[in-house]
C-alpha cells in the first residue's frame, strides 16, 4: 500500500511490516531505542515545565496563544520519523535517508489542522515551529555558513514524491513505500487522540503526504521570504527556543529544577545587621542601580534585591549574576553554592555556569538530528551517541534557576536560530544582576544596555552593581529601560579611610620599584602587584617570586601569579590558593601575614582578598578603585589606611590610552602632591573628574551608538528563521574574545567530548582565554570537527601561556 491517503494502485515494495509502537524517534539506547510516540509525548509535556518557568512574563502576554502552539508543535515536531527511511537508518548499521524529518511532519501539520480548524496564524506558527527546529528557513547570504538551510534542500528541482512517497530502488521492485497506509493510519489515530479529535477520514482526490509537505513548506517560505515586523520576529524567536529548549530536555531526559537556591527571606538570614544600602535593595521592587564600597556587601545587596523581587513575578523567576571576565565565573559559582541553600537531599546549591566555548558547540550539536547521519568516514551510530551527549551537557546549561555568566554568553542569544532561540527565552521572566558593570568599554556596555532594554520586554528585571559607577554610565543605564530605576549609593562612612595613596612617577617595572616591593616581601608584608598586560606579569613575577618565597620559607603559595592566560582548570586551582592564602582580614589579626601576588585584572572582581600593601599600573580610574579595594579590603589592618602605589603605565594596551590618560589627570588634580588618603568620596570625584573631560564626553556618545546599533542589527529578529551564522561570527568578533586550546591537550579535550563515559561539560577546563587579534601571534588553527581554535606556544601551570616566540606581539589583559 501507498503512502497514504490512498488514491490508486501502488507500484512500490512494501517496506517490512512496521507498527506504530515500532517506531524509533532515536537509535539510542542501543539495548531499547526511545520510541517516537515516547518521544513526542516527552516533548509535549516538557513544554509545561517550560511554561511553568516563564508563564506569560512580558511581550509573551501579547500571544495568548503562545504555549498551546508550542505544545502542538511539539507533539508534532518529529513525527516525520515515521519514514521508513529514518526508520532503516537508525537501525544498527543503517544507511544515511538523506531527507529531513521535519519536513514530512508539515504533512501532518496540515492533516490536523485542516481537521481541529486551526486559524491561519495558528497553523502557520505550528508548522514554522516543527520545521525549523533543526534547521533554518532561509540563507542569510549567497552561501550557508554551516548547514543548508531548507530552501537550499527543497526547491524546485526536488523530486517529493521519490524523496516521502515511493523511493525508487535499484530495480522497480525494489522501490521502498516511505508511509504505509497502515502505519499512517495508526499513527494520524494516535495523534488525533491525543488532540482530542475525530482522526480525519481519507479523502478520494486528496494529496499525498509527499504533496501536503511540499505545499506547506512552500508557503512557510513565502512567509518567511520578506522581513517581518520586529515584534512578531521575537515572538517567532521565542517560541523556537521554548520548542528547541523542550527538545533537547526531552532527548536528555533531564527535568528543569524547581527549586532556588536564594530564599525569599534571605536578608533575614544574614548573620550581621544589613547595612543600609542592602535594606534598600532588598526593600527595592523593579529595576535597581547600587554603588557600594568594595567589601561593603554588594554582593549580599544583589541578593537580597534578587529575593524580594521573586514573590511578585509570575512563574519560577531564575536568577541569572553577570561578571565581565571568564576567569572570574568559578569563584563566584563556588561562594554562591557554598553560601545558599542547597536543594533537599543535596550538600550544596546547584549553581550553573554558563560555558564559553564548550556552551556553543554544545548548543549546536544538539539540534543536529539523526537525519543526517555520520560525518564522513564515521559510523552513524557514532555521531548518534555524540548528539546523544551533546543534548544532555546542553541541558546542564539550562537546568537550574541560578547561574553564572558573562554577558558575552547572554548576548549570543542575538544569534537566535535553532541553537540559540532557546538561550533568549531564557532570559524571559528572570532576574538579571550585572555586577561590576565598571568594567567594560563603551562598546560592550551600549550593546548590554541594548540587552537591557530587550529583557525588560520579555518581562525581566536588572540590577546593576558596582563599587564605581560615574553618574553619566547610571544616566545611559536608566534612559534604556523604560520602567523606573531605583538609584541608591551607599551613605559615606559605609567604608572606613583604607588607603594611603601614592602617586609613583616611575614605572612600575622600574629598577627602584622592584627593589620596593622587596622590600615589603622581606618585611613580611603580603604584597599585591597589579599590571595591565599579562607579559609585563610575567615578568615581574619571575623577578619577585623568590624573595616571597624567601620570606616565607615552607609555604607553597608565597608567591602566586594570576591572568586569563591560564587553562580554566590551573587557574581554578589558583584561585582556590588565592582564597586561602589572603582571605579577608578579621579583627585583632597579625598586621604582617606575607606572600606575593602578581596579577591582571582578572584580580578585580569576584575575589574577596586582602593585602597589607598594594602598587599598581595606571588604567581606567575605575580598575584603578577596584585594584585599590583588593588591599586592605574592610579597613581592619592594624595600621589603619596601608600604602597603596599607582605607576604610570608605558604600554596602556588593552585600555584606550584616552581612558587611562583620563585616569591620570583626575589623579594627579586631586593629590597634586603626589600622596594623600583615599576615601571613598574621593573615588566619585575621581570618577567626575574623568568623564568630565573629552576622553569622557567621547564614551558617553560611543556607548549610546553602540547601543542604538546592537539593537538595530542584532535584537530586531526581522528576518528570524533566516541562517544567522553571519550574525554569530560578527558577534566573536567584536566581543574580541575566543577561548583556544593548547595542541598539547587536543585528544584529551577530543576524549572528553566524544567518549560516551565522560562529561563533555569538563572539557572547558583545557579552555584558555585569548582576543582574536591574537590568534595569528599563537598559530592557531581551526579544528572543524571539535570547534574549536587550536593554538602554539609555551605552557606552564605556574606562569600560564607564553607565545610560541620572543618576539610575538603581547595584548592581551
Amino acid at each position: 500500500m501507498a503512502a497514504a491517503p490512498l488514491t490508486g494502485p501502488v507500484a512500490g515494495r512494501p517496506p517490512r511490516r512496521r507498527a506504530l509502537s515500532d517506531l524509533r524517534a532515536k537509535s539510542r539506547p542501543k539495548e531499547d531505542p526511545e520510541r517516537l510516540t515516547t518521544h513526542s509525548r516527552t516533548v509535549h509535556d516538557t513544554v509545561a515545565q517550560i511554561e511553568a518557568r516563564v508563564g506569560s512574563a512580558g511581550v509573551l502576554a501579547t500571544v495568548p496563544a503562545f504555549w498551546s502552539r508550542v505544545r502542538k508543535a511539539a507533539l508534532l515536531h518529529d513525527v516525520g520519523k515515521v519514514a521508513e527511511g529514518f526508520q532503516r537508518q537508525v537501525e544498527p548499521g543503517g544507511s544515511v535517508w538523506g531527507e529531513r524529518h521535519e519536513v514530512l511532519s508539515l504533512a501532518y501539520v496540515d492533516l490536523l489542522a485542516t481537521a481541529a480548524g486551526w486559524s491561519a496564524e495558528d497553523r502557520l506558527m505550528i508548522a514554522t515551529l516543527v520545521a525549523t527546529h533543526h534547521r533554518a528557513l532561509h540563507a542569510e547570504s549567497s552561501e550557508d555558513g554551516g548547514k543548508p538551510c531548507l530552501a537550499r534542500m527543497y526547491n524546485d528541482q526536488t523530486k517529493w514524491d521519490e524523496a516521502f512517497y515511493i523511493t525508487p530502488g535499484p530495480t522497480p521492485d525494489q522501490s521502498l513505500t516511505q508511509v504505509t497506509a497502515g502505519l499512517h493510519k495508526e499513527l494520524l489515530a494516535w495523534l488525533s487522540g491525543f488532540l482530542a479529535l475525530d482522526p480525519p477520514p481519507p479523502a478520494p482526490g486528496a494529496p499525498t503526504l509527499a504533496q501536503r509537505a511540499k505545499h506547506l513548506l512552500e508557503q512557510l517560505l513565502d512567509a518567511w521570504r520578506q522581513p517581518v515586523k520586529p515584534h512578531q520576529g521575537l515572538m517567532a524567536v521565542l517560541a523556537q527556543g521554548a520548542l528547541t529548549l523542550a527538545d533537547r530536555a526531552g532527548s536528555a531526559h533531564v527535568s528543569l529544577q524547581t527549586h532556588l537556591p536564594l530564599p525569599p527571606d534571605y536578608l533575614a538570614r544574614m548573620p550581621y545587621e544589613p547595612y543600609a544600602h542592602q535594606r534598600q535593595a532588598a526593600d527595592t521592587g523593579g529595576h535597581l542601580i547600587l554603588v557600594a564600597p568594595t567589601g561593603s556587601g554588594k554582593t549580599e545587596a544583589g541578593l537580597a534585591w534578587a529575593a524580594r523581587q521573586i514573590t511578585g513575578m509570575p512563574g519560577l523567576p531564575r536568577v541569572v549574576w553577570t561578571l565581565p571576565y571568564r576567569a572570574s565565573l568559578n569563584a563566584a559559582r563556588r561562594r554562591f553554592a557554598d553560601s545558599l541553600i542547597p536543594a533537599p537531599g543535596e550538600r550544596k546549591a546547584d549553581i550553573g555556569l554558563l560555558h564559553g566555548t564548550v556552551a556553543q558547540t554544545l548548543l549546536a550539536e544538539a539540534v543536529e538530528d539523526d537525519c543526517a547521519g555520520g560525518a564522513p568516514g564515521a559510523e552513524p551510530t557514532d555521531d548518534q551517541a555524540r548528539k546523544a551527549r551533546a543534548q544532555a551537557g546542553a541541558m546542564r546549561l539550562f537546568t537550574q534557576r541560578m547561574r553564572v555568566a558573562t554577558p558575552h554568553q547572554l548576548l549570543r542569544a542575538a544569534v537566535a536560530g535553532p541553537a540559540y532561540s532557546s538561550v533568549l527565552l531564557e532570559q524571559a521572566n528572570s532576574l538579571f544582576v550585572l555586577d561590576e558593570l565598571h568594567a567594560y568599554e563603551p562598546a560592550t556596555f551600549g550593546r548590554l544596555c541594548a540587552a537591557m532594554r530587550l529583557w525588560e520586554r520579555l518581562g525581566s528585571r536588572v540590577a546593576v552593581l558596582s563599587a564605581t559607577l560615574a553618574d553619566v554610565v547610571t544616566d545611559v543605564i536608566e534612559e534604556s529601560l523604560e520602567q523606573p530605576v531605583a538609584r541608591y549609593q551607599a551613605p559615606p562612612g559605609t567604608s572606613p579611610v583604607r588607603h594611603r595613596l601614592v602617586l609613583d612617577k616611575s614605572p612600575i617595572t622600574a629598577a627602584a620599584s622592584v627593589e620596593r616591593l622587596r622590600s615589603w616581601l622581606h618585611e613580611g608584608h603580603s604584597v599585591l602587584v597589579v599590571v595591565n598586560r599579562v607579559a609585563d606579569a610575567q615578568k615581574l613575577f619571575g623577578l619577585l617570586a623568590d624573595d616571597a618565597r624567601a620570606a616565607s620559607p615552607g609555604d607553597p603559595c608565597a608567591a602566586l601569579l594570576l591572568h586569563s592566560r591560564f587553562k580554566n582548570r590551573d587557574r581554578d586551582d589558583i584561585e582556590k590558593a588565592l582564597l586561602r592564602r589572603h582571605p579577608e582580614r578579621r579583627p585583632g589579626e597579625r598586621p604582617r601575614r606575607g606572600g606575593l601576588v602578581v596579577a591582571t585584572q582578572a584580580v578585580e572582581v569576584s575575589l574577596q582578598l586582602d593585602f597589607d600593601r598594594g602598587a599598581v599600573e595606571n588604567a581606567p580610574i575605575e580598575a584603578v578603585a577596584q585594584r585599590a579595594g583588593r588591599v586592605n579590603r574592610r579597613g581592619l589592618h592594624p595600621e589603619g589606611a596601608v600604602e597603596f602605589r599607582v605607576h604610570p603605565t608605558e604600554q596602556p594596551r588593552p585600555y584606550q590610552p584616552a581612558a587611562v590618560e583620563a585616569a591620570w589627570t583626575a589623579l594627579t588634580a586631586l593629590f597634586p602632591e603626589g600622596t594623600g588618603t583615599l576615601s571613598e568620596q574621593d573615588i566619585d570625584r575621581l570618577l567626575h573628574h574623568a568623564y568630565a573631560t573629552p576622553w569622557g564626553e567621547e564614551w558617553l556618545k560611543e556607548a549610546r551608538r553602540h547601543r542604538d546599533a546592537f539593537a538595530e542589527e542584532f535584537l530586531s529578529f526581522t528576518d528570524p528563521f533566516h541562517d544567522r551564522w553571519e550574525y554569530a561570527r560578527k558577534l566573536s568578533e567584536r566581543f574580541d574574545s575566543v577561548e583556544v586550546l593548547h595542541r598539547e591537550d587536543e585528544e584529551e579535550y577530543r576524549s572528553l567530548v566524544r567518549d560516551r563515559k565522560r562529561d563533555p561539560l569538563l572539557a572547558a577546563r583545557l579552555l584558555i582565554p585569548l582576543r582574536y587579534q591574537q590568534l595569528r601571534s599563537y598559530n592557531a588553527t581551526v579544528d572543524r570537527h571539535l570547534r574549536v581554535h587550536l593554538i602554539d606556544g609555551e605552557y606552564d601551570t605556574t606562569l600560564g601561556l607564553r607565545p610560541p616566540s620572543a618576539t610575538a606581539t603581547e595584548t592581551i589583559l
